[in-house]
């Protein structure tokens, strides 16, 4: 990978700005590399070698991009379809990287917490169940939590296709509503394991991924960088 970039695009790729807004603010005078103020966007730095700051604020730049989106119900969890919405669609031209994908899979009609990046290493850490990642979602059910339902999936389901799915938390939190947690990702793997206990699931969100929680102040559709404490626990899982 090329070592240097752009002033302008290192700007757009942290998400904060568009690269037309960097340039501009560039043009201003209002950042500094290393201490010296610089006018001109097309002036190329290695980022990793140089001190950059907006306003004297300093910027923290990555190599790959880590996005958090609060993924609504009715598109798809894939990088490109020809019939439907995908939540790549979602993402701002911006903050866009090649390569960007989504961790994983939400079902199209499940909301909530969604990961996308272009750190490959990352994404296979946070999927791999060797590594026992926690995946937590609330569901919406017909029924109601019984103590045999929560040594089930503590012991491990074994569905009617033959699928084994790994020991799960169910938790029971009022009457209609629970919480599942997996270390694995399965297809459809929430509903058909609630399912297979006589409790169909109408409505599924996922609240977390690991030490990643869902931003609940995030409008449903809006994509926003990780901050950089949460890039940190999130790449410290790749060093077990």
């Amino acid at each position: 990978m090329e070592k240097t970039l752009r002033l302008d695009k290192l700007l757009a790729d942290t998400g904060r700005w568009s690269r037309k807004e960097a340039r501009a603010l560039i043009r201003q005078g209002r950042l500094t590399v290393d201490g010296k103020a610089t006018r001109q966007p097309e002036l190329r730095v290695d980022p990793s070698a140089v001190g950059l700051a907006v306003d004297g604020e300093p910027i923290c730049w990555s190599r790959h991009v880590y996005l958090l989106m609060n993924k609504p119900s009715g598109v798809l969890t894939a990088t490109e379809d020809r019939h439907a919405p995908t939540v790549l669609d979602l993402v701002p031209e911006e903050l866009r990287r090649p390569g960007l994908s989504p961790v994983g899979r939400l079902d199209k009609d499940t909301t909530g917490l969604l990961l996308l990046t272009d750190d490959g290493a990352l994404n296979h850490a946070l999927l791999s169940p060797k590594r026992h990642v926690d995946k937590v979602y609330l569901a919406r059910i017909d029924g109601t939590i019984s103590g045999d339902d929560v040594a089930a999936f503590r012991a491990g389901l074994t569905l009617e296709d033959g699928t084994v799915c790994l020991p799960a938390e169910l938790e029971g939190l009022e009457p209609g509503l629970c919480r599942v947690t997996l270390r694995e990702g399965k297809f459809h793997q929430v509903k058909r394991m609630l399912a297979s206990r006589g409790l169909p699931v109408q409505a599924l969100r996922r609240v977390s991924m690991g030490p990643l929680i869902m931003d609940e102040t995030l409008p449903e559709g809006a994509v926003r960088p990780l901050k950089t404490e949460e890039v940190s626990a999130l790449l410290s899982l790749t060093e077990r």
